[in-house]
């Protein structure tokens, strides 16, 4: 591959900007192999820079057979967890900030793989987890690959350009533009929801509202809090697909009493669904509420890391909440599950406090507009 200058600006972005690493700080990158392009671009500017990375190659297919060796019955697999888990936080001691990048071949890769092993997995990995997102700078990248093209409806080289035009946006405007939404969400009590087969009520009053401007995610554009906990009451159903733990589910529908998820069905396996929301208490909660606003993303791509920052778009998150806006809600898992609120999608509206602040995916005060494509 020739020499792409794009990706020497992506990787001054996710060093300097994202991950703001100062001189002599070391991370860690973990990285599908097909990212080298990246990764090689990511050490040269980390050489003229003076930080240190450290790389973990990933392979999903040899991250499918580590699960080979998670056994529940077998009491040697939780020591193995365990101890594994207890490395990687005693290495996390000297570790500023982690960057991962991946490259998604197959997203039905576990789809085989027995609930209960992701499941143990996952639980004795969330203090490692706990650590690295909410104790160190974090950010995460998905390298374009011709899976994620097709599912996109896209050529491989269309999606290559796509992804890094997404992703190289003007972040210091689009951060102003986010200021004057989280001050509407942070003075907001009641929000309602509503769009065809969702009508849905809660509340963020007192809940903090975080810009997200290329710190976390790359791409990045959304504007989160979260609801509290017990406050949810009605129904939403989203019109995104997405995958979960290697099975893909479309027309998710959640009913939702004093917080609480009651029902949950949809097209695809509705065991395997309510399986992933028991898979703690938590699980059934609610951890995010989100505005999605990169202007550039205007349709769904089949990649939640892109479509939850899709303009026009929200997404009500399952599963734990984060630091930076947390409602109490704990859980091993946050699935960021998406409603396209534009009118060729269904439309919608979102009100605060019975004022209307955005219809089919359009704002509508003054001070909004500059969210809109």
């Amino acid at each position: 591959m020739l020499h792409d200058t794009r990706l020497d600006a992506l990787a001054d972005l996710l060093i300097h900007h994202s991950l703001a690493l100062k001189k002599g700080e070391i991370f860690q990158i973990n990285a599908a192999i097909s990212a080298r392009p990246l990764v090689v671009a990511l050490y040269r500017v980390a050489a003229q820079s003076g930080v240190f990375p450290v790389i973990r190659w990933q392979d999903r297919g040899i991250n499918r057979m580590a699960y080979d060796f998670i056994l529940p019955d077998v009491p040697e697999s939780g020591w193995f967890l365990a101890v594994s888990n207890r490395w990687e936080q005693y290495r996390w001691r000297d570790i500023a900030a982690n960057l991962t990048i991946r490259a998604e071949e197959n997203d039905q890769e576990y789809a085989e793989i027995p609930r209960e092993r992701l499941q143990m997995a996952a639980k004795a990995g969330e203090e490692l987890r706990r650590i690295i997102i909410d104790e160190r700078r974090w950010v995460l990248f998905n390298w374009p690959t011709s899976d994620q093209a097709r599912k996109a409806g896209m050529s491989a080289a269309e999606f290559f350009d796509f992804v890094l035009e997404v992703s190289l946006i003007d972040y210091k405007t689009l951060y102003q533009s986010e200021q004057a939404l989280a001050a509407r969400m942070e003075a907001a009590d009641r929000v309602r929801i509503t769009a065809p087969d969702t009508d849905l009520t809660f509340s963020i009053r007192g809940m903090p509202a975080v810009c997200c401007y290329g710190r976390r995610n790359v791409p990045d554009g959304e504007v989160y809090t979260a609801p509290v906990r017990d406050s949810l009451n009605g129904t939403i159903t989203y019109n995104v697909p997405t995958a979960q733990w290697g099975r893909t589910y479309r027309k998710i529908r959640l009913v939702f009493q004093e917080g609480r998820i009651v029902s949950a069905s949809g097209d695809g396996d509705g065991d395997e669904l309510n399986r992933i929301f028991d898979s703690d208490e938590g699980a059934r909660y609610v951890g995010e509420f989100s505005f999605g606003v990169n202007p550039l993303i205007t349709r769904p791509t089949g990649s939640i890391l892109f479509d939850e920052k899709m303009t026009g778009s929200l997404h009500l998150t399952p599963g734990n909440a984060y630091a930076k806006a947390d409602n109490g809600n704990k859980s091993m898992i946050h699935w960021d599950l998406i409603l396209d609120q534009r009118f060729a999608s269904g439309g919608g509206d979102v009100w605060f406090d019975d004022r209307l602040i955005r219809r089919d995916g359009l704002f509508l005060p003054e001070d909004l507009q500059g969210l809109n494509p």
